[in-house]
């Protein structure tokens, strides 16, 4: 009898969905919009005081170029796919992967444009939402593959490592690899926005704690 072949792609769908998402709106971007999207789905400070609000969540599927599209599909499948098992894989669970992946998203442009008051820069990218999921996925690393308290020693010492990952990328302007500025504001927001968010989320979506394991009974013989 033949054995079964593993899937080439291990991957949970809901973070191969979320790649598809970020891959494909960048080909429309190129391919079909053009220039305008940045103009037309950009998110800017002083466009949300203005008014606009669809650049909360437009922007985070338009990108500065192929390379800033790659590297945020590749973070949304390497951190999402933890997110995604731990919420599960049944229409509930992918439903609060994506409004947790958007929620992140969205609270890092309100950050920055906070941060930011009337500012015309413009905001372009998924960063803050994969940020979003690094957040939960560093509280199910800490965890062994479930949630850990937010003060946990190895969540507190990795967050500590990517918020100064992007205070460095504040200091030096740039990151390898990519043109312009980097929002490293928004980096931080949708990162502490997943590490809270985390445990909500999962609770949305049923995932609950397990019991604690009762102590042994000693007996005298």
């Amino acid at each position: 009898m033949p054995e079964p072949r593993e899937p080439i792609f291990k991957a949970p769908w809901p973070a191969m969905m979320m790649v598809g998402a970020i891959l494909g709106a960048y080909a429309l971007q190129v391919f079909v919009l053009g220039d305008d999207a940045y103009r037309r789905f950009g998110f800017s400070p002083a466009g949300y005081e203005a008014g606009g609000r669809i650049g909360l969540v437009s922007a985070l599927f338009i990108h500065g170029g192929f390379v800033h599209a790659a590297m945020n599909a590749a973070g949304a499948l390497a951190f999402g796919s933890p997110v995604a098992r731990l919420f599960g894989l049944a229409p509930r669970g992918a439903a609060v992967f994506l409004a947790y992946y958007l929620a992140c998203g969205v609270l890092a442009n309100l950050a920055f444009a906070r941060l930011h008051p009337g500012e015309d820069i413009l905001l372009v990218g998924a960063s803050g939402a994969v940020f979003g999921l690094i957040g939960a996925a560093t509280r199910i690393l800490a965890g062994g593959g479930r949630l850990a308290p937010l003060f946990n020693p190895r969540v507190l010492f990795m967050s500590a490592a990517w918020i100064g990952l992007n205070l460095v990328v504040a200091v030096l302007g740039f990151a390898p690899g990519l043109e312009g500025a980097v929002a490293w504001e928004a980096h931080i927001a949708g990162f502490l926005a997943g590490l809270l968010l985390a445990g909500p989320a999962a609770w949305l979506a049923g995932v609950r704690p397990p019991a604690p394991a009762r102590p042994v009974e000693s007996q005298d013989i």
